[in-house]
C-alpha cells in the first residue's frame, strides 16, 4: 500500500531515537563494564572481567541485591493486596462513577514523585504525623525509631507511589473479561467467591502478572526512596550504583552492576512475557 521511501521516512526516525538514546548507551556501558579505574582517578580503557570478578568476591554487592530484591518482592505484594480489590470493584461495582474514581487512581501519577517521598517523610519522623498521634492517644510513650529510615519506611513508600502502575493493568485486564461469562456462571449456580477464584481470577491473572512485574522492576530500580527515607539499613542496589558513578568515581565497576541488573530484569521481562501469553484469554 506504501511506497519505499514513505516506509523509510516513518520508520528512520524512530530508529534513530532508539539507537541514539537507548542503543548506543548500553553499549557505553557495556564497555565501561571491562574497563579499570586508575590510582590517579582516570579511566584505563585495557579490557579485562576484574569488575565483575570483584562483583561476585565481595559479599556486600550480593547482600545488598537480595535486600534490593526482597523489598521489591514486598512493595510488590502489597501492591497486589492493595491493588487488586480496588481493580476489582472499580471494574464491577463501581457502576456509574467508574470513570470519577479510575480519575482519583491516576490523580496521584500527576504529583511529583519527590513530594510524595517527603510526604511520608514527615507523616513517619521523630516529631511526624503517626509518633504524634500515637503519643497522643498514649499507645506509645515515645517515638518509634523503625517507622524512619529502616526498610520499613522504605517499603511502605514504595507501595504507595507504585500501586497506581499495579492497578491500571490488573484493571484492563478485567475489563475485557467478557461478562456474559460471569452470568453463565451464576447461571450454572456457582456461588460469588466460585465465580471469582473459578473465572474472574483465571482470566485476570496476565493483568496481575503485569502488574507485579511493574511493581517488582520500579522498586528494583529505585534509588530516591532508600535514599530520603531508608538509612543504612535500607539502601538498595540502585543507591551503590549512584555512589560509584558519583562521589567514587568508579563508573566501570557501576556499569557492570548495572548490566547484571539490566541482565536480571530483561530475563524476568522475558518470563512474565511468556507467562501472560500463556494465560492471556483469546
Amino acid at each position: 500500500m506504501f511506497s519505499r521511501g514513505y516506509r523509510t521516512a516513518i520508520t528512520l526516525p524512530p530508529v534513530l531515537w532508539v539507537s541514539l538514546f537507548l542503543l548506543l548507551p548500553y553499549t557505553l556501558m557495556f564497555a565501561y563494564s571491562f574497563w579499570s579505574v586508575s590510582s590517579t582517578q582516570q579511566i584505563v580503557q585495557t579490557w579485562s572481567f576484574e569488575n565483575y570478578r570483584e562483583l561476585l568476591s565481595r559479599d556486600v554487592y550480593w547482600q545488598t541485591l537480595l535486600r534490593s530484591m526482597w523489598i521489591a518482592a514486598r512493595v510488590m505484594f502489597f501492591s497486589l493486596l492493595l491493588g487488586y480489590p480496588l481493580a476489582y470493584f472499580l471494574s464491577f461495582h463501581a457502576a456509574k462513577r467508574k470513570d470519577l474514581y479510575y480519575q482519583l487512581v491516576i490523580i496521584p501519577l500527576w504529583v511529583s514523585y519527590l513530594v510524595r517521598a517527603y510526604a511520608w517523610k514527615t507523616i513517619l519522623g521523630t516529631d511526624g504525623v503517626m509518633n504524634t498521634l500515637l503519643q497522643y492517644v498514649h499507645l506509645t510513650h515515645h517515638p518509634l525509631d523503625f517507622l524512619l529510615y529502616s526498610p520499613f519506611a522504605v517499603v511502605l513508600t514504595l507501595t504507595h507511589i507504585y500501586t497506581p502502575f499495579t492497578i491500571l493493568p490488573i484493571y484492563a485486564a478485567l475489563e475485557h473479561i467478557p461478562r456474559n461469562l460471569v452470568e453463565a456462571s451464576h447461571d450454572l449456580g456457582a456461588s460469588q467467591s466460585q465465580t471469582f477464584w473459578r473465572v474472574i481470577f483465571p482470566l485476570s491473572l496476565p493483568g496481575v502478572l503485569a502488574g507485579a512485574t511493574f511493581a517488582f522492576v520500579l522498586s528494583l530500580g529505585d534509588f530516591l526512596a532508600p535514599l530520603l527515607l531508608g538509612g543504612p539499613s535500607g539502601i538498595m542496589i540502585s543507591n551503590i550504583v549512584v555512589s560509584l558513578f558519583g562521589a567514587a568515581y568508579n563508573w566501570p565497576l557501576g556499569a557492570a552492576i548495572s548490566l547484571c541488573m539490566l541482565g536480571l530484569v530483561v530475563t524476568l521481562l522475558f518470563l512474565t512475557e511468556r507467562l501472560e501469553k500463556k494465560w492471556s484469554f483469546s
